[in-house]
């Protein structure tokens, strides 16, 4: 069926109709038709959203997350393709476990899901998983990381590193040096001292990033480091690519919002890893973002049961939502909307190797699109979001901007912000 998108604004510019039939963008341009009209006035498109570091829980958490409810909250936060984590149980470390998290992604149908192969057996840091294996399977896998752990012995990962050159992969790396994290709450600072909470160091990060990159340039390999949260990591990663050395990183949506003031009533929504960091360190990332230092943005959509997170701060575990809020927290950051398509877009997609998505809004190119009214307000409750989980940091915060139609290949996957 082919649709109209009337009256659109691309990127912010002026407004104008997208004609996507077949799957495509077929023409754009003034007084366009199609068998359905979508009226667009005053709503901006961008290439659909890529996230690189989505953890669906499935298989073996299903209490906490599905791939159907997952991918459902990521068409409403205007995905339209994410990256699942392979911290499952059983972990991902196997062609089979990959290619059953691809084909639960086809069958729900939302968003496409590329399921991010481990780095070692089991997570465990001593072998390296069937790389190779999971790169030639059904589900193609280009990204391997052991997010949740840090591949922390550096001949291990220079032998990954190594490893994945020869089909084009990237290792993602957790950068945590677990020696200085033992026992760690939250990030080691003021407010720890205060709360009387364990800290977690800045330097367990920067540290692993300095190894990781200087590998990386050692080997000629390609690196991406999660979740980037500190100032020091910022300009490791901006020396190593001043250096010539691939490296790529991403943010998540919290680490540009929220600091670690935010755990001062002890409330284990706000109990993430890497911790929430300080004011100095967010207007750093938020800089290092701006000036593609930091290449993308990544929700590390974290959900949890219930008991896993309404109990006292050290038994919690660690993580938030992120895929229904993350573009409103990124639009009101104040990036160009070009910059915006990019880090959300555009960059992950080419991380992650996903040919079709990212894509420029063009004639002939893949119909993969969010709509966004950046005027729209929203109060976020996490009991309504599409996630089974429901551990938002943002509870009772108002959004500004609302996804409010999801194309995937020319087909809605969501309209007038409900799910088709």
């Amino acid at each position: 069926m082919s649709w109209v998108l009337q009256g659109v604004s691309i990127l912010g510019g002026p407004p104008t109709d997208v004609l996507v039939d077949g799957g495509v963008i077929a023409e754009i341009g003034a007084g366009l038709r199609g068998e359905q009209t979508l009226d667009a006035a005053g709503l901006v498109a961008l290439p659909g959203l890529v996230d690189l570091h989505t953890h669906l829980r499935e298989p073996g958490r299903e209490d906490a997350e599905t791939v159907e409810t997952g991918t459902a909250a990521a068409a409403l936060g205007g995905f339209t393709a994410v990256h699942a984590m392979a911290n499952t149980d059983p972990v991902a470390d196997t062609a089979g476990v990959v290619e059953q998290v691809f084909h639960l992604g086809r069958a729900a149908g939302h968003c496409d899901v590329a399921p991010v192969g481990a780095v070692t057996v089991g997570l465990r840091g001593t072998a390296l998983a069937e790389l190779g294996a999971m790169a030639t399977s059904a589900a193609r896998v280009r990204v391997f990381s052991d997010d949740g752990v840090c591949v922390s012995d550096a001949g291990l990962m220079r032998r990954a590193l190594e490893y994945v050159k020869a089909f084009d992969g990237v290792v993602a790396q957790h950068a945590e040096e677990p020696s200085l994290t033992v026992g760690a709450q939250l990030h080691e600072g003021v407010v720890s001292a205060q709360l009387g909470l364990a800290g977690w160091p800045a330097v367990a990060e920067e540290a692993i990033i300095a190894r990781d990159c200087l590998l990386a340039g050692h080997v000629g390999s390609r690196l991406h480091i999660c979740h980037v949260s500190t100032a020091g990591s910022v300009e490791l990663i901006r020396f190593a690519k001043a250096r010539g050395i691939d490296v790529t990183a991403e943010v998540t949506p919290h680490h540009l919002l929220l600091t670690d003031a935010s755990a001062t009533g002890y409330d284990p929504v706000f109990k993430v890893n890497p911790p929430l960091r300080t004011r100095a360190d967010v207007d750093a990332v938020r800089a290092g973002l701006a000036d593609g230092t930091i290449d993308a943005v990544a929700t590390d959509h974290a959900p949890h049961a219930t008991e896993d997170k309404e109990t006292e701060w050290a038994a919690a575990r660690p993580g938030m939502l992120g895929l229904q809020t993350a573009l409103p927290i990124v639009a009101g950051l104040g990036l160009a909307w070009s910059v915006i398509a990019e880090r959300m877009s555009s960059a992950p997609a080419r991380i992650g190797r996903l040919p079709g998505h990212g894509r420029p809004i063009a004639v002939g190119e893949p119909a993969n699109l969010c709509l966004f009214d950046p005027a729209a307000t929203w109060t976020v409750d996490g009991h309504a979001l599409a996630s089974r989980a429901h551990n938002t940091p943002y509870e009772g915060m108002t959004m500004t901007g609302a996804v409010v139609a999801t194309f995937l290949r020319g087909e809605p996957t969501v309209l007038d912000g409900k799910l088709t």
